[in-house]
């Protein structure tokens, strides 16, 4: 099969299936994108091709760029970082089964080299070679998460009880729903039966969570304990909170979640990364990345417990999010059954039925995923606008695929009975789907695509780390090296230095204007610290190392510059603290000289620091010209002079969509909210030029069946002349042959051959005019394929085409606070490194 041009915002899942034939047809099947915020439901057994489906849709999203959270119970989805552009055997024989290779009498090398051919083959069938797998391989920013566990990549629980970045006043019913399934979770995790709403556990955590968030606080687990036991709150309700729950009994709970936290297998859920939904689905580069989370290591309360808050913090996540008609991000579950249960109520069911009918608004799409549809809630499966059936194992799961499926249908105002779908679900085999969208007008019999994933089976907790070991993890920082405990001594015999202040120097701080009142910038970097530092840049080999503090003068300028731009509604402040080294010759010190620094001005001290009298301070000479106070004055206009010519705000601009970067705004951020405008725009020019194409097509459609009827008329008149002809021709020898001869006869021919002749004539016309209508629809819809492409190309590397404008202040934007003559602390080391004396300098404070 040839694979259709490549296009973003299209998912190639297969191609369609005539079931009466069993044969695949040349038309492939596409899936929008935008259909997915709706959400998915894909059902079928064991052995149906579910996987092999799910896995070619998640290859989907990768190639479109979209971020992915994958839930992965059983350890199936992690074959998606299984991807070989090359296709050699040695890729494939790490991950073979080697049960299968037995089975089949082979060596692991034989059965990975027949793996890798039949992959090969399997692929280059769909149309999808090398080239294909390595995009895949490149947009793909794939981790495996292991909660609890160091396997894959460890998550840490502790972003969860943090407060979210809502307020309290905008989205309080929604902080309330995360703060009831964030306290159900861990309730569940410590074995604490009760009930989340009607029980005092629940009651009291709750108010503890909502004391602490409404004030903007984070909570980790111990002062979770701590406030159990001390509640930062005086009643719940009308009663005093030791009236509400004892203190005894509180105790108690404590001791609960103290064991919790005291547990060694628990420390792997306190490491990790943040599990920040954010921060999952796009690098710090802005880069979208499809985060797989494995669980199958864990047990059923581990399960929920995590499920649970990564679906709180997804719900919160999405509601953080602006409006859009395009898919901004999926959430994949691979086995929901337990989790979203058509009776009980499970800590995970409320966000996962949440974002099933909320989601749609934010871009946000759910794909669910099930083998028995019974395990489901009814209302779920009513709230999924794409259905992918499979192979089904039981009557009963067909029946109740059936009954959601038509009660969908019904809901989306389609008729439920117009399509015999029981006859067309019994008829499925393996890798063949029925999908019903109700964006489509009709249900699609499809046989998926080749996964460009080697799909082989569920991985051990081994190979996952192995896997991601070699998808190159970031390894642990490591703890830097500390100071070495054996340095030259301070009253070393061979000092290179005597302890009189250095040429230029003196032992006290010059005599200033009466009204300069000098600052100090603090010692940060201690004398050990500083003599560590050079011997270890000299490898410990010095021999003595003699350290002097220096004070060099420098003036401090601060000053807020404010930018206005109408026409985008920027009223931006910028804080500007500049660092002027001064010299003793500087006649007119130079503002453009000014290092920026993010001084803290409380950090400075109206004092040196107290030091031991061989090692200084020492005090660097201040020049004239800023040494009164009508000369600071001059600088400080001079600050005001240089920050209007010069300051500028940068602001990222893309043109066409007319976004703009906020000042306030990182380029993370940016790139992300560029990136989705631009999802949008092109979806929105493909809808408008196919909408284009479709009335040209339509028309020549319907010529084209007006045609095919007139054809078949011809065919008919065209066989019925043939038929008389020969009836005719029957008649007129037998008259010839009887005596009978009339020109009658032979006119009557010569006219019924005519006529015949016209007819066979019209089906001529009819088959060059068919054909000439059949390459005209060819050629629209070529030159349809061939604008997507160029729509798809435009907004691809959209942020290539930003242009970066400047806002420059007015005069009276400028606001100098003051000009301050500050001293800066440096260590100036001599030492002895076996060549000779040497001296270095090394600031004694971090700005």
């Amino acid at each position: 099969m040839k694979l259709d041009q490549e296009r973003l915002g299209s998912f190639y899942l297969g191609a369609e299936y005539n079931p009466e034939t069993g044969k695949r047809l040349e038309q492939p099947v596409h899936y929008d994108a935008r259909d997915l915020t709706t959400h998915a439901l894909c059902v079928g057994m064991t052995g149906s091709g579910k996987t092999g489906l799910c896995i070619g849709l998640l290859e989907e999203a990768a190639l479109d760029h979209i971020p992915t959270i994958m839930i992965d119970p059983k350890g199936d989805i992690t074959n998606l970082l299984l991807q070989f552009p090359d296709m050699k055997p040695e890729d494939f024989e790490p991950w073979i089964n080697e049960d299968d290779a037995r089975r089949k009498g082979m060596s692991r090398q034989e059965y990975a080299a027949d793996t890798a051919e039949t992959w090969r083959n399997g692929l280059a069938d769909w149309g999808i070679g090398p080239e294909r797998i390595q995009m895949l391989k490149e947009s793909s920013g794939l981790t495996i998460y292991t909660p609890g566990s160091d396997a894959g990549v460890p998550i840490s629980i502790l972003g969860s009880l943090k407060s979210p970045k809502l307020s309290f006043e905008e989205h309080g019913e929604a902080i309330r729903e995360r703060i009831t399934g964030t306290v159900s979770a861990l309730l569940g995790l410590t074995g604490i039966k009760a009930d989340r709403i009607r029980s005092r556990e629940a009651i009291l955590l709750a108010a503890i969570f909502d004391h602490f968030w409404r004030q903007g606080e984070d909570i980790d687990l111990q002062r979770l304990i701590l406030s159990i036991q001390t509640p930062p709150l005086r009643q719940i309700g009308v009663f005093d909170t030791d009236t509400f729950f004892p203190e005894k009994e509180r105790f108690d709970m404590a001791l609960a979640f103290n064991n919790l936290l005291a547990s060694p297998g628990f420390q792997g859920w306190l490491e990790g990364e943040s599990l920040d939904i954010d921060t999952l689905m796009y690098s710090a580069e802005g880069k979208p990345r499809q985060s797989i989370f494995y669980l199958a290591h864990l047990n059923e309360s581990e399960r929920m417990f995590f499920v649970t808050l990564l679906l709180e913090n997804m719900l919160t996540w999405m509601r953080a999010q602006s409006g859009t008609t395009s898919l901004r991000a999926l959430l994949y579950f691979d086995e929901v059954f337990g989790f979203l249960p058509p009776v009980s109520e499970p800590s995970s069911k409320r966000p996962l039925m949440t974002m099933l009918k909320q989601a749609r608004a934010f871009g946000l799409g759910c794909v669910l995923v099930t083998q028995n549809p019974v395990d489901v809630d009814y209302k779920a499966l009513t709230n999924t606008g794409t259905w992918f059936i499979g192979k089904l194992q039981a009557e009963r799961d067909k029946a109740r695929v059936l009954e959601g499926l038509k009660n969908a249908i019904s809901q989306a105002g389609g008729n439920g009975d117009a399509v015999d779908y029981d006859a067309l679900i019994t008829g499925l085999g393996s890798r063949v789907f029925l999908m019903h969208n109700i964006h489509e007008d009709k249900p699609v019999i499809f046989h998926t695509r080749w996964a460009m994933s080697y799909l082989r089976g569920p991985l051990t907790r081994p190979q996952v780390r192995r896997l991601m070991d070699e998808a190159g993890r970031e390894a642990s920082p490591k703890r830097a090296p500390g100071p070495s405990t054996s340095l030259p001594s301070r009253s070393a015999k061979a000092a290179l230095a005597s302890h009189e202040p250095p040429a230029g120097y003196s032992a006290s701080a010059p005599v200033l204007g009466a009204s300069l009142r000098p600052l100090f910038l603090p010692v940060r970097i201690s004398r050990d610290e500083a003599v560590a530092a050079v011997n270890e840049e000299h490898r410990g080999g010095l021999q003595h190392i003699d350290a002097v503090l220096l004070y060099e003068p420098a003036l401090l300028g601060d000053a807020d510059v404010h930018f206005f731009d109408k026409k985008r509604g920027i009223q931006e402040k910028t804080r500007t603290r500049l660092l002027l080294p001064l010299h003793a010759a500087d006649d007119a010190p130079d503002w453009n000289d000014a290092d920026s620094i993010p001084l803290d001005e409380h950090r400075l001290e109206g004092e040196p620091g107290v030091f031991e009298p061989e090692e200084g301070p020492f005090f660097g000479a201040v020049p004239q010209s800023v040494n009164s106070s009508r000369e600071m004055s001059g600088m400080q206009k001079k600050l005001a002079d240089m920050l209007y010519y010069s300051a500028k705000q940068q602001i990222n601009v893309h043109p066409d969509l007319d976004i703009f970067q906020h000042p306030d705004e990182t380029q993370r951020n940016f790139l992300i909210r560029l990136q989705q405008a631009a999802r949008e725009r092109r979806d929105q020019q493909v809808d408008k030029l196919e909408e284009k194409y479709a009335k040209q097509i339509h028309r020549l459609q319907d010529k084209l069946r007006k045609e095919e009827r007139e054809l078949a008329e011809d065919e008919m008149e065209h066989q019925n002349r043939r038929n008389s002809e020969l009836i005719g021709i029957g008649e007129t020898v037998l008259g010839f042959f009887m005596g009978r001869r009339s020109t009658r006869g032979v006119s009557g021919a010569l006219n019924r051959r005519r006529m015949t002749a016209k007819a066979k004539a019209d089906i001529e016309e009819s088959h060059e005019e068919i054909a000439l209508l059949e390459e005209e629809i060819r050629d629209l819809q070529s030159a349809m394929e061939s604008e997507v492409k160029q729509i798809t190309s435009r907004w691809e590397n959209v942020e290539q085409e930003l242009v970066s404008e400047e806002l420059s202040p007015r005069r009276t934007d400028i606001d100098v606070h003051r000009v301050t003559l500050v001293w800066r602390p440096y260590w100036r080391m001599s030492f002895d490194n076996g060549s000779g004396a040497h001296n270095t300098t090394i600031p004694a404070c971090e700005l």
